[in-house]
């Protein structure tokens, strides 16, 4: 009896740490160049552009982000990559130019916009929209 339990017990750390792992490789650190950190969002922060980049997340985001930008939409199961929850406060605090990038130029999972969305201001206006995500 003490051997099973032994085993079993050597299984679950074993369950446990590989989840830790693929859990830690899903927050991989996204490095954004210092242009990018520093720029300053072109598009004012107004109802017209919110509601513009609302839409535009409906339509190209909310799949894999979810609705209130959670990182629970429909297809969010079948990525390799967790997308990220935009409420919380490490999402928030990056700069507006840090979130255009990763919008831009995409990685892994997430594609890049730049050809999807080829007007920047449509993506500063997504910018503007996750803002309104934060808890």
């Amino acid at each position: 009896m003490k051997k099973v339990f032994i085993i079993l017990t050597i299984a679950v750390s074993l369950t446990s740490i590989s989840f830790t792992t693929i859990n830690n490789q899903d927050k991989k650190p996204w490095p954004v160049p210092d242009n990018y950190k520093n720029m300053k969002n072109p598009v004012a922060s107004s109802a017209e552009s919110i509601a513009a980049g609302k839409e535009l997340y409906a339509t190209h985001c909310k799949s894999c982000h979810g609705t209130k930008g959670l990182g629970d939409g429909t297809k969010a199961a079948q990525l390799k990559t967790e997308p990220g929850d935009f409420s919380k406060a490490d999402f928030q605090s990056q700069s507006d130019g840090a979130i255009f990038y990763k919008t831009s130029e995409g990685r892994d999972d997430m594609p890049s916009f730049k050809k999807k969305l080829p007007d920047a201001d449509d993506r500063w206006s997504i910018v503007n929209y996750v803002r309104t995500l934060k808890k």
